[in-house]
């Protein structure tokens, strides 16, 4: 038997991030006021933006050491979204946005609209294409403490998934994020090849009552969303509905402000839905976490921990391709958990320093689909640095380092033989803002 996930090592990070960020005398940007938020008089009716980021990724391609794809493929040594080869430059995001506001007849109504051109799971998924919308939404600041958003935009929540991808410090998600928060739509659990929409990408269709307060240094913020919980979809597939809940509070250093405003912030979340599949409703997939950032211009902490409960994706079938039998899979009922840690440091003005450790612990019910034998964790130290040439354009070089394991398996059962070829991962990125 391997050894069970440390539940104790993941507090006491947790802890001694708080007692770090305590001590100090306070990258936090309120990403929730970011976007409708334009002050009257103040917006253009129609700004035009975008960003594009241009990859590099490669592993050592290990093959399967096991199972009926033995000798094939491993589809967590490929890259995504099309997991056809373990090396190669990709275009993972292109964005094209416009927003506006300052109407003659209203000048407290924002607009936002955004496309994704891009290679990945957006536009890649069944029903997808290059072009696909991902963000169509109206805000109205008409009510003070209480703005209202309606359409299809980034649901409230984690901070890695809620945060503006301009600005994110490394080329791919937490192994936790992407597992747990990245929702993937399947015709059935038994794991059709084809997903039947785009991933989710943290956003949703619905409407959010949502403001922030400030009182004196510090900045409280609130939001409450209902959404259809059908991802990038515009329409609903069934009568249940998704229910968003944030809060967080922020000290602001100085007079900072936009994506990489300095500051101190605590946050919470949490997602409740239902899902549809293999014809039958009502399956829980519930989210929710915590975590702090601290971000003062030279040096950045952040952590989080969130849970999981519900439907949970599973990967492919004995880690295989699609091309080599591989189906996708999802668990109709189990649990998970997960956390990171994030440092960094800016040791000059243009060059930053990154290390992140991030762990998930997935399908940990042994009263679940499953059981005991379905657990699963991931840990992944990831190492790197970037380079800004400006304020708009940069370059990052990150190393993860991965590994995974069934911990209540013995290590020569072929799931463990199986995941003992996991590689790990060089990523390089340039990521340019217009």
């Amino acid at each position: 038997m391997l050894n069970k996930k440390n539940t104790f090592k993941k507090t006491a990070i947790l802890m001694a991030l708080a007692g770090a960020l305590g001590a100090q005398p306070a990258q936090a940007a309120n990403w929730l006021m970011l976007q409708g938020t334009e002050k009257a008089d103040q917006a253009p009716r129609a700004k035009v933006w975008g960003f594009a980021q241009l990859n590099y990724q490669k592993t050592d391609d290990t093959l399967l050491k096991a199972g009926p794809g033995a000798g094939t493929e491993a589809a967590f040594n490929q890259l995504a979204p099309q997991l056809t080869n373990s090396n190669g430059f990709n275009i993972q995001r292109a964005r094209l946005g416009v927003r506006g506001a300052n109407f003659p007849l209203d000048k407290n109504v924002n607009y936002f609209l955004m496309a994704e051109l891009g290679n990945n799971g957006i536009t890649t998924g069944g029903k997808a294409s290059q072009g696909q919308l991902t963000d169509a939404s109206v805000t109205l600041n008409h009510f003070d403490g209480a703005r209202i958003r309606v359409g299809l935009f980034k649901t409230p929540g984690s901070e890695e998934s809620f945060k503006g991808i301009p600005v994110f410090n490394y080329v791919n998600f937490t192994t936790a994020t992407d597992r747990l928060l990245i929702e993937r739509y399947f015709t059935n659990s038994s794991g059709d090849t084809a997903r039947i929409a785009p991933v989710g990408a943290v956003r949703d269709t619905g409407v959010q009552i949502f403001d922030s307060f400030k009182q004196g240094d510090w900045e409280h913020s609130y939001a409450l969303m209902v959404g259809n919980g059908n991802g990038l979809a515009l329409n609903d597939i069934d009568n249940d509905k998704d229910t968003y809940l944030y809060l967080s509070t922020e000290k602001v250093f100085g007079k900072s402000k936009g994506p990489r405003r300095h500051g101190m912030k605590f946050y919470a979340w949490s997602h409740s839905g239902k899902r549809t599949i293999d014809g039958t409703s009502g399956h829980k997939r519930d989210r929710a976490g915590l975590g702090a950032t601290y971000f003062d211009g030279k040096y950045r902490v952040a952590a989080e921990y969130m849970t999981a409960d519900g439907m949970l994706y599973n990967g492919t079938t004995g880690a295989r391709t699609p091309a080599n039998g591989g189906t996708f899979s999802v668990l109709k009922d189990q649990k998970a958990d997960g956390y990171h840690l994030d440092l960094g440091y800016r040791i000059k003005p243009n060059i930053e320093l990154n290390a992140r450790y991030d762990v998930l612990n997935h399908a940990t019910d042994s009263n679940g689909d499953g059981g005991d034998a379905a657990e699963r964790l991931f840990t992944t130290t990831t190492l790197g640095g970037q380079y800004f040439f400006n304020k708009k354009t940069s370059v990052r070089l990150n190393y993860e380092i991965r590994n995974a394991e069934a911990p209540n398996l013995a290590s020569t059962n072929g799931a463990n033989v199986i995941l003992s070829g996991m590689d790990n991962r060089l990523s390089a990125q340039l990521m340019m803002i217009f």
